[in-house]
């Protein structure tokens, strides 16, 4: 058995939280982004917080350490637009290999730093591989509801990329989050089951879908009982819920998964609903309280939070969690080696 797998034995883990909120917090330059190595670069990359662990690297350890401080067992490598899909945009295909290599070694120097102060409480690394900027399911066109601007194939050398550069960065497992719609996160789970098979490895894999809106379905029109079955054939670690929603909005959905599925279930949920400032407003206590719920009704088994969410918003959950056991669950795959 892993390390994480004995972890989640054994308590509730904590994920960290928004890696985003974080960073603006730097009030980071077009300059910044930049430094010195991609000065002349031609295409504007302010915005592209990937690449921050080349030229900031720095900060974005900074941000890890805060929240292993806050109580976070996970930490999430800075990747979450790190396929040549998502860095089309800013012209940076070439480098992904290379963001996503270094991402997680920042990480994971990280809790190696943390593990070694406090041996009881192993600290781990989550590689975070997002959900790109095209769906595979719906129509970009309303004219041409048939045309398609990703195929699968394309998607899953793209996953691919990036999870075998997380792999050898040293991440302890691999992260599909956010998943607006499962064909996508299909073409994800499906490079990593042949990245397991090539090296002759096991990854712990998360899954984590996005509810988008108040009809509790994901973007491209799944239930959670609908993304759950779709996902049933792939050999998880957890399946989960992040993003798009506030802790308490979000409880039905993770009802659903905890009571239909045997796997460990995670949820983190963005701090509250964005106000009219696309803005976050909901405290650390009031968070806390509503995920206080989770832990009552023994929904979860990792929590943490997304948009708006901070160190202090991670150690007022931590602080909670301690006082609640795991949800029981059991794996379907009890041979996993080791890698």
């Amino acid at each position: 058995m892993k390390p994480i797998e004995e972890a989640l034995q054994q308590r509730i883990l904590v994920l960290d939280g928004a890696m985003g909120t974080m960073l603006q917090r730097y009030h980071f330059t077009e300059a910044d982004f930049r430094g010195e190595r991609f000065k002349d670069h031609k295409h504007p990359v302010q915005g592209n917080n990937d690449l921050l662990s080349l030229t900031q690297p720095e900060a974005i350890a900074t941000v890890h350490a805060k929240y292993f401080e806050a109580g976070a067992d996970i930490v999430e490598t800075n990747t979450f637009s790190g396929t040549t899909i998502a860095m089309a945009d800013y012209g940076m295909e070439d480098l992904v290999y290379e963001l996503n290599y270094e991402s997680a070694k920042i990480a994971k120097e990280v809790a190696k730093k943390f593990t070694d102060k406090d041996p009881e409480k192993p600290r781990f690394v989550a590689g975070a591989m997002g959900p790109t900027n095209k769906t595979a399911s719906l129509s970009p066109d309303v004219n041409n509801p048939g045309f398609r601007a990703i195929s699968f194939n394309e998607l899953r050398l793209a996953y691919k990329q990036q999870a075998a550069a997380l792999l050898d960065g040293g991440v302890d497992m691999l992260l599909v989050e956010t998943v607006f719609d499962t064909l996508n996160a299909k073409a994800a789970l499906f490079a990593i089951e042949e990245l397991k098979e090539e090296r002759n490895i096991s990854v712990p894999t998360m899954l984590s879908g996005t509810i988008t809106d108040a009809s509790g379905r994901t973007l491209s029109g799944q239930t959670a009982e609908a993304f759950l079955i779709s996902v049933s054939h792939i050999p998880l670690l957890s399946i989960g819920f992040n993003c798009a929603l506030g802790a308490k909005q979000l409880t039905p959905h993770l009802e659903v998964l905890a009571r239909n599925s045997s796997l460990a279930v995670s949820a983190y949920p963005n701090a509250g609903l964005p106000n009219a400032f696309g803005e976050y407003d909901e405290t650390p206590e009031e968070m806390a309280q509503q995920i206080k719920t989770y832990l009552e009704k023994q929904l979860i088994n990792i929590v943490g939070g997304c948009c708006g969410t901070t160190p202090e918003h991670i150690k007022a959950i931590a602080a909670l969690v301690k006082n609640y056991a795991p949800r029981p669950f059991l794996w379907p795959d009890k041979t996993l080696k080791s890698v």
